[in-house]
């Protein structure tokens, strides 16, 4: 594949459709910590924890529309090369999306939410990558709007990732910034902020620490717990 970067941050925001999964289960409520760019710990409710290393593998990592993480959504591929970052919206109070590492189970370049059908007929869930059982999915959609759990990206970021995506494709979620660990990614690569970049975006640029190349964040305490994991890694 040709490694082109595109970098939406900077592109005017697109207003697609309205998502379409249910509120998360209680039962799936965990933390996801980013520790580098390649490796997570997952902490369960229970405050058991493992570690995660993505090292090696293709993966998105969906830091969430919330207080504390970035709104956007990152693509990495098998050889660490961040190749496209583009600006999300995600479930709304209520409708939270579930953080955890999961994997795609489904693919559907066209299809129309059977819970929230568009009522001019108009698909609202193309380009999805669905990712639990419950219904959520990447997909595009309105990122200026927040859905009912879904991860809303513009057009042309949900159709790239659509065809990178493959079965083996992890998807990390995580409530937690994700942005220091990529960014002299993105600077290397020519990004920068302009009037376009969305607000919340240049909002947290302005305090953001980067986090240099190979270095990582201190393991959670919780580490030393044994505990188990449903996600498929």
């Amino acid at each position: 594949m040709k490694r082109v970067i595109s970098f939406l941050l900077l592109l005017s925001l697109e207003g697609i459709a309205a998502s379409t999964a249910p509120k998360p289960r209680t039962s799936d409520a965990r933390k996801v910590i980013p520790l580098s760019k390649t490796e997570f710990a997952v902490v369960n409710a229970d405050g058991s924890s493992k570690k995660v290393n993505l090292k090696g593998k293709d993966f998105i990592v969906v830091s969430l529309r919330e207080k504390g993480a970035d709104g956007a959504a990152y693509a990495i591929d098998r050889d660490g090369v961040l190749w496209w970052a583009t600006a999300i919206s995600s479930g709304a109070k209520g409708h939270e999306t579930p953080s955890g590492i999961y994997h795609v189970l489904r693919k559907h370049r066209y299809y129309m939410s059977k819970a929230h059908p568009d009522p001019k007929g108009v698909n609202n869930m193309d380009f999805s990558l669905f990712f639990t059982n419950q219904g959520h999915a990447i997909h595009m959609g309105n990122t200026n709007a927040m859905s009912h759990g879904c991860i809303h990206v513009g057009e042309k970021g949900a159709s790239s990732m659509f065809k990178w995506a493959t079965s083996k494709t992890k998807i990390v979620v995580t409530r937690e910034h994700y942005l220091p660990f990529v960014y002299y990614d993105l600077i290397k690569a020519g990004y920068r902020e302009t009037k376009r970049t969305p607000a919340h975006i240049r909002a947290y640029l302005k305090t953001m620490k980067p986090i240099p190349p190979d270095q990582s964040r201190a393991t959670p305490s919780s580490e030393s717990k044994e505990g188990s994991q449903k996600d498929a890694y």
